[in-house]
């Protein structure tokens, strides 16, 4: 039973993604009300009650916005930082939050979770690695800096779900208003499609299977110039590189 992932939809209009090993299937992230998430589910042949648990990566609401109604209408235990545990309502209910150290490695089921912090304009933002002890997939969303310790997490890695959230001349040449394109494009914003190439072109890739360019601007990227960067970083061939739509997401893939 090999590690296999699928999206349920990557952008600033919501962003969920399933990994999966054996009867154990975690959602990271929620950003879907809950018809939507379990229509989402449904297409990738799941329902709620399949879920062993959800992972949060910070609080903004296209990442935390749909958690608190899903996993309580659900039951289900939800992991993240104490610091994105403050955007959660007030009357959430104790008994399904697990708080988890950004630096500390944990388990569900079986799937080892491996997060770690990174840039971001959120109170204590994390990324992870999750793995069955065979592969390794990584997926990183919302990643201001591409900072070393990024890049040693992501090496080695069997798949890899990458944000190219912009292209740095469409978001300047764009309608954003000034002080937002100051903070998609700083540096705990977002990575534009040369810096997630730099960074791809830094990690041990003997292992990469799967690249997923995620987390694109419907406004200041295009999926052409997304995958031409990933693909220009990963020295392949563009057809080789994925990309995890709003609307649709991905299909299941294998690690």
């Amino acid at each position: 039973m090999p590690l296999r992932f699928c999206s349920l939809g990557s952008g600033s209009s919501g962003n969920g993604l399933v990994v999966e090993r054996g009867r154990t299937r975690l959602l990271l992230d929620c950003g879907f009300t809950i018809a939507e998430t379990t229509a989402r589910l449904a297409r990738a042949g799941l329902a709620p009650s399949d879920l062993a648990g959800i992972v949060v990566t910070h609080e903004h609401d296209d990442h935390l916005g749909g958690v608190a109604r899903f996993a309580r209408r659900h039951a289900i235990a939800v992991f993240l930082t104490r610091g994105t545990a403050l955007g959660l309502p007030m009357d959430f209910p104790a008994s399904l939050v697990r708080l988890i150290d950004p630096h500390t490695p944990f388990s569900v089921g079986d799937i080892a979770v491996d997060p770690f912090p990174v840039p971001h304009d959120a109170r204590e933002p994390a990324q992870y690695v999750f793995s069955d002890g065979a592969s390794r997939l990584a997926v990183v969303t919302d990643l201001g800096t591409p900072t070393d310790h990024v890049a040693e997490k992501l090496s080695g890695c069997d798949a890899l779900v990458l944000e190219a959230n912009h292209d740095r001349g469409m978001l300047e040449k764009g309608s954003y208003p000034r002080p937002l394109k100051v903070r998609v494009g700083g540096r705990l914003g977002h990575l534009d499609n040369d810096q997630a190439a730099d960074l791809v072109a830094r990690l041990d890739r003997s292992r990469l299977k799967h690249l997923v360019a995620a987390h694109l601007s419907q406004q200041n990227n295009t999926p052409a110039l997304a995958i031409a960067a990933l693909a220009r970083g990963a020295d392949c061939e563009p057809g080789w590189i994925g990309v995890a739509t709003q609307a649709d997401g991905f299909a299941w893939r294998e690690a």
